[in-house]
Order: C-alpha cells, then sequence, then structure tokens
C-alpha cells in the first residue's frame, strides 16, 4: 500500500520535469540565461560593469524603429534561412556544414542575373530569386552524386566546396571590365529592377529594409509542413533517425539524401541571393569566409532544429550580431555569449540524463521504504 502511494506522486512529478525541464524550449532558454551570465563575468573580468553593457545592449536593438528592422529583419534574414537549411539537414540526418558555399554560389548567381539581365521588376526580381535558389540547389546535388556515386564523405566535400565558393566569388568579381571596374575590389551592382529593398520605409526603418524577411518566414513554414505534415518529410526524418531501419521498411534513402543536400543547398542560397538583392547589391572580393553559413549552425542548435524555432533563434541572433557591433563593450563578448548558449544546449542532454537518473533512484529508494 505504501509503495503504491509514494510512486503515484513521484510518477506525477516525474511527467511535470519532463514537460517543464526537459522540454526543448526551456533547456534553450536556460541555455540562453547561462550564456548571459557567461558573458557578464567576461565582462567584469575585462573591467565593464554588466548592467550598464548589457542595458546599452538592449537599448540599441530596441531603440527605435529604425534599430529594430536592422536587427529583426537586415540582419535576421541571412540566419533565418542558413539556419534552416541547417536544421533541416540536421532533421534528416545529414550534417550541412556546406551552408557557407551555398550561400556564397547563391549570391554569385544573384548578382549575374541581376546584372546582365534586363527585365521588368516583376519578372527580373523572380527571376534573379530562382536563379540563386537553382545554384544552391545544383551545389547540393553535386556533395550527393559524389556521395551516393563515389563513397566520397560528404562532410569533407561540403569543407572542399567552401572554399571552391568562395575562390570561385572570387574569380568572378575580378572580372574586368565586364564585372567590375578596374582597381576596385567589388563588382558592379545589380540592376535597379532586381532589388528587394522596399524604398517606401526608408524615412521611418533602416534604408535596406528588403521582402527577404517574408521570404524567410515563407520558407521556414514551408520547411515546418514539409517536415510534419507529408509523407516525404515523414520519409526524410525516418532516414535520418535510423537508416537501416527505413531501408528495411523500403524507403529509397539514396533519393532521400539526395533530396535532403538538394534542398538544404537551396536554403541557404536563397540567403545569398536575398541579401544581395536587398542589402549589398553586389559583392565584394572575399578577404575571409563571411560566416553566414557556420553562423546558421549556431541558430539551428539554438532552434533545436525546428522550422519553427529557427525563426526565434534567427531574429535573435541577428538582434545580437547587430547590438553586439554598437554597445559599449568589445563585440566579442557577443560571440562569447552565443558560444556558451551553443556549449550549454550541446550538454543539455548529458544534464538531462543525469537529472533522469538521480530521480530514478529516487523513486527506487523511495519504493523499497517500508
Amino acid at each position: 500500500m505504501s509503495s503504491k502511494k509514494s510512486s503515484a506522486p513521484s510518477t506525477l512529478g516525474r511527467s511535470f520535469w519532463q514537460r517543464v525541464l526537459f522540454h526543448n524550449m526551456s533547456d534553450t532558454l536556460l541555455a540562453i540565461v547561462l550564456g548571459f551570465l557567461m558573458g557578464a563575468l567576461a565582462l567584469v573580468i575585462a573591467g565593464y560593469s554588466p548592467l550598464t553593457a548589457y542595458g546599452k545592449l538592449f537599448s540599441v536593438i530596441f531603440g527605435s524603429p529604425r534599430n529594430m528592422s536592422y536587427s529583426f529583419i537586415e540582419f535576421a534574414s541571412p540566419y533565418i534561412l542558413t539556419g534552416l537549411s541547417v536544421a533541416f539537414s540536421f532533421k534528416t540526418g545529414i550534417f550541412n556544414i556546406g551552408a557557407e558555399g551555398q550561400y556564397v554560389v547563391g549570391s554569385v548567381a544573384a548578382l549575374l542575373v541581376g546584372y546582365f539581365i534586363h527585365a521588368p521588376a516583376f519578372i527580373h526580381i523572380p527571376l534573379c530569386i530562382f536563379a540563386a535558389i537553382l545554384a544552391g540547389v545544383l551545389w547540393g546535388a553535386l556533395v550527393g552524386i559524389l556521395k551516393l556515386r563515389f563513397g566520397t564523405n560528404e562532410i569533407l566535400c561540403m569543407i572542399m566546396f567552401n572554399w571552391i565558393a568562395y575562390y570561385l566569388s572570387n574569380y568572378i568579381v575580378n572580372l574586368r571590365p565586364v564585372l567590375s571596374a578596374p582597381g576596385k575590389t567589388w563588382s558592379h551592382t545589380i540592376q535597379d529592377t532586381a532589388k528587394i529593398t522596399i524604398s517606401g520605409w526608408s524615412s521611418l526603418l533602416s534604408n535596406k529594409v528588403h521582402a527577404g524577411i517574408f521570404l524567410a518566414l515563407a520558407a521556414a513554414l514551408a520547411v515546418y509542413y514539409i517536415l510534419y505534415k507529408t509523407t516525404l518529410g515523414f520519409r526524410l526524418k525516418a532516414v535520418g533517425h535510423n537508416i537501416n531501419g527505413a531501408k528495411f521498411a523500403g524507403i529509397p534513402t539514396e533519393k532521400a539524401t539526395m533530396i535532403t543536400l538538394m534542398i538544404s543547398g537551396g536554403l541557404a542560397s536563397l540567403a545569398g541571393g536575398l541579401q544581395v538583392l536587398g542589402v549589398t547589391y553586389k559583392i565584394s572580393q572575399f578577404a575571409g569566409q563571411e560566416g553566414y553559413g557556420f553562423q546558421g549552425i549556431t541558430v539551428a542548435l539554438i532552434a533545436s532544429s525546428h522550422p519553427l524555432g529557427v525563426i526565434l533563434a534567427g531574429l535573435f541572433y541577428g538582434a545580437m550580431k547587430f547590438g553586439g557591433t554598437r554597445f559599449d563593450a568589445p563585440s566579442e563578448i557577443v560571440d562569447i555569449i552565443m558560444g556558451c548558449i551553443v556549449f550549454f544546449i550541446a550538454i543539455s542532454g548529458l544534464i538531462r540524463a543525469n537529472i533522469q537518473r538521480l530521480a530514478e533512484r529516487r523513486d527506487k529508494h523511495a519504493a523499497n521504504d517500508p
């Protein structure tokens, strides 16, 4: 009788902690809090007041509609899409470390179509966007062919393809006078009919507010629908969860792998294309990797690879990157905060397992008590 009385409350308590402590959202929120605490420690060591620095950080982000548009539109849009690219591949069992190169080829494709093609805006803009997506789809498909046809490791391929995209972009920028003026390290700008900037809002918001944020949100909703509402998404997740089980169930795993690489490549390259069409209007010669694709890994981890969570994670990351360049402390503090957040998310599974082990041990002792 006593064991039944003790086990019922413990079961109720365990389900409560599973709902509250073990949920991905709570893990992420706790990681963010801990990340800011570690950032505060770094600020103290560096001789800054955490309250003053964080107050300045948040006042920069939310201080005016213009700053909010910088944070949540211009800065956040590429992170949402590259994070979505990485999250989609994570869900289907592939580590897309090639989002950086896919981002670059998307920007190059958008530039070429945006500069050389002359057409009305209602034709030109969709054509540039399609070219950017197609470039990433083909870039991802090349990795898929190498993996499936020749058995190469897709992670190594993606790393090499990042550098190929990097130098390909620099080569194209330096095609003078075709794409750049003599003595310049950046390309000509795209045609006005290819720009997606919403100029009517420039008096109140950033002059680089563009329609890309709506495409990023639409892409996140589309990926969510594919993964959770379609048989294709079920098959892709099944392959990612257990490839041998998927093969046994008759799911064509090679086709699933190719589809994953193509979709994730298209999402990352869309980010690059929108950045050219809405923000930079050109591409510059790289002195180093821009990092949008690599930072998309951080966004995906913060979002626990959930497509809708990527929206919030991308907005948060974009705001932190914008605010970190304008608050009264070294901008590297923001990198420390984001790195600590990812670290705490990464070890959340270990913490969760230890807590669950302690709870089970407590229940066992409670059940053995007379």
